[in-house]
């Protein structure tokens, strides 16, 4: 009698835990699960690129100085690194910006006018 409660409750155990095991992988597959999942590691592979890309511009700049002790050429006054250039003029990125050298006539359509 003992033995059959015994197995009997193992085996409800062991069912409950696979039930459980396979809803969690379930949960894991929907789509949603998927693509938070992308968009994590995306976001890991992004930092870790930053970090690849600040690594090797460093790398960079000591070795610059290093050639430059070397060959015994002075530093600039500059700091170390290039600067990023200056940003774009507001007008030439703002497509509704009005020029006065190239001013094309604005045609309005009206389908209504067909009728």
């Amino acid at each position: 009698m003992f033995r059959r409660t015994f197995w009997f409750t193992a085996g409800a155990a062991a069912g409950i835990w696979a039930t459980t095991k396979v809803n969690q992988k379930l949960k894991q597959l929907t789509p949603e699960s998927l693509a938070a999942q992308a968009a994590n590691k995306a976001i890991e592979t992004g930092h870790r690129l930053k970090d690849f890309a600040l690594d090797v511009r460093a790398g960079m700049v000591q070795r610059e100085a290093e050639l430059g002790e070397a060959l015994g050429l002075e530093a600039a006054d500059e700091p170390l690194g290039r600067e990023l250039p200056a940003p774009r003029r507001p007008a030439a990125l703002d497509p509704r910006a009005k020029s006065s050298k190239h001013a094309y006539p604005t045609i309005t359509y009206n389908r209504n006018e067909d009728h």
